[in-house]
Parts: structure tokens; C-alpha cells; sequence
């Protein structure tokens, strides 16, 4: 196992997409709700200046796709560690084509590109925890096996475990990442046995933060030089008994960021970033 060599949520630069007109008919959903396209498009917008404007990290913003209504997320289509970014192949067919702007704008950051080329792997980002010390890879209905070998071959310094994911679309609607050797985790039974799974795999003693809500427990970590500890997590309007929890802790820079829409097709916090630390250049 790799120990930690930089501070963990260090990042300069983000990538993010902006919201096609087609994703509140046409993105990809496990319920029937319906979409506020305008509000939808009000909260992204948020979203990103909360990362340019308040955070200040590089902002790499990508057009909408019409023809690809989910592209606003991101974090499925690669994963990056380091100079290391592993353009994925998506679990979901109508999702494919998401990687080709994505691994362009990697390219331009200047990051050593790794493709998964094998037809028989599929591999969505939100079904991997980083966790600045080893990936979790969750086994899902957009994530197999085969996808969870090739990200262990792309990264070689880490360990690679995976996690079956029992309930929910991918391991981090209900898990994230909420500091160094904090997981953040959902009340549920199918959560709370994958936090276990992912303990007895691990040598390494993580910290719990369970909240009510499982969706809520996707959250953004960062460590920014001039920030310290910042914590995106949803608003106490979407979820109040989980907000209280992440309130709560200290020496944090808190930042609470609707999700209300893009929630109605299983998307959460996360999913509308791949961040990259760069070094800066002399």
C-alpha cells in the first residue's frame, strides 16, 4: 500500500460540461421524475462558479453535447491520479461517446492518457472512491470486474479492491470521500455493509461520518492552499438531518451547493467533476 505523499484533495484544475438542453427528457434515470431544465441549469451554473470564483481552481469547461443528454457528468468518463488520467468505457451504451471530449481536454492539461480498449470492461468513475492511500472500485450494474482490473493496471502504486454495490446506481451515491481518512457514508443497511466491506479490505483504519440520507453522503473534499478544508455538500433544504452532521465538523470551510434537479437522475456531487492537481510549471 502506497502512503500518502501529498496532501490529499489538493487540486488546481477542474473539467466539468455544461447541461445540454436534452438532459431533462433524455438523461439516463432510475425514477420517473421530472426535470426543471431551467433550474437544473441555474444549479450547475452555481456549482462551477463556486469552484472558479470562491475556490479559485482552473475551471476547463466543456460545450454541451445535445446528442449525449448526460455529458454534464463528468466524473464517469475518466479517472485521474496524479499525471495519470484513465479515459473509462461507461457501463451505459448511450454513454460511450462522453469520453471523446473528455480525454481531448486531458490531453490539453498535458496528463498521460490510458484507454480501456477491451469491449468486454465497462467502468463508470462514480463507482471509484480514491482515497489518497487506495481506490475502491464499487461492482455495479455500470462497473464489472474487468473494468476494476484495468484501473489496478493503470495505477500500480495502489491497491485496488472492489466493493460489490447491493442498492443505488454506483458506490458513490451513497459514500464519498469527506477528508483525509474520512469516508462519508449513508444510514442505509446496503451502505453501512459496504463501508465494512471496504474496512476488512483495506489495512488502513478509516474514519465514519454516516449520514441520514445516502445521496447526501456524496460530497466534494478539497485541500487548497489558501482554503484549507473545504467540504461541497447538499443544502439543509434537500437534506436537513444530514446537513446537521457535516455542520458539525470543525476547521472546515463549508459549502452548501443545491442538488436538487440533477438528483432526479441519479446525479450528485461529484459526478459534475474529474479535478486535477498539476504542478506548477517554472
Amino acid at each position: 500500500m502506497t502512503a500518502l505523499t501529498a496532501p490529499f484533495g489538493r487540486f488546481t484544475h477542474s473539467v466539468v460540461r455544461a447541461i445540454p438542453a436534452s438532459f431533462g427528457e433524455g438523461a439516463l434515470r432510475t425514477c420517473s421524475a421530472q426535470v426543471d431544465l431551467a433550474a437544473a441549469l441555474r444549479e450547475h451554473e452555481h456549482y462551477v462558479a463556486v469552484l472558479k470564483h470562491r475556490l479559485g481552481l482552473q475551471v476547463v469547461e466543456l460545450p454541451a453535447d445535445e446528442s449525449l443528454p448526460d455529458c454534464v457528468f463528468v466524473e464517469d468518463a475518466a479517472v485521474v491520479c496524479g499525471d495519470t488520467a484513465l479515459v473509462t468505457r461507461p457501463g451505459a451504451p448511450s454513454r460511450r461517446k462522453e469520453t471523446e471530449a473528455m480525454k481531448q481536454a486531458l490531453q490539453e492539461l498535458n496528463l498521460n492518457i490510458v484507454e480501456m480498449d477491451d469491449d468486454s470492461a465497462t467502468l463508470d468513475g462514480g463507482d471509484v472512491l480514491f482515497t489518497g492511500r487506495e481506490f475502491f472500485v464499487g461492482l455495479s450494474t455500470r462497473t464489472n470486474q474487468r473494468g476494476a482490473e484495468i484501473l489496478a493496471d493503470a495505477f500500480k502504486d495502489y491497491t485496488v479492491s472492489p466493493v460489490p454495490v447491493l442498492d443505488g446506481l454506483h458506490l458513490k451515491s451513497f459514500c464519498s470521500m469527506a477528508g483525509p481518512d474520512l469516508i462519508a457514508i449513508g444510514s442505509s443497511e446496503p451502505a453501512q455493509k459496504a463501508f465494512k466491506v471496504m474496512q476488512q479490505m483495506s489495512d488502513h483504519r478509516y474514519d465514519k461520518l454516516t449520514v441520514s440520507d445516502d445521496i447526501a453522503a456524496n460530497c466534494v473534499y478539497m485541500n487548497l492552499p489558501d482554503k484549507g478544508h473545504v467540504l461541497l455538500y447538499c443544502t439543509s433544504e434537500e437534506y436537513p438531518e444530514s446537513a446537521k452532521v457535516f455542520e458539525k465538523l470543525k476547521d472546515y470551510t463549508l459549502i452548501p451547493v443545491s442538488n436538487s434537479e440533477k438528483v432526479k437522475v441519479d446525479g450528485a456531487l461529484t459526478c459534475c467533476s474529474v479535478f486535477i492537481n498539476k504542478k506548477l510549471e517554472n
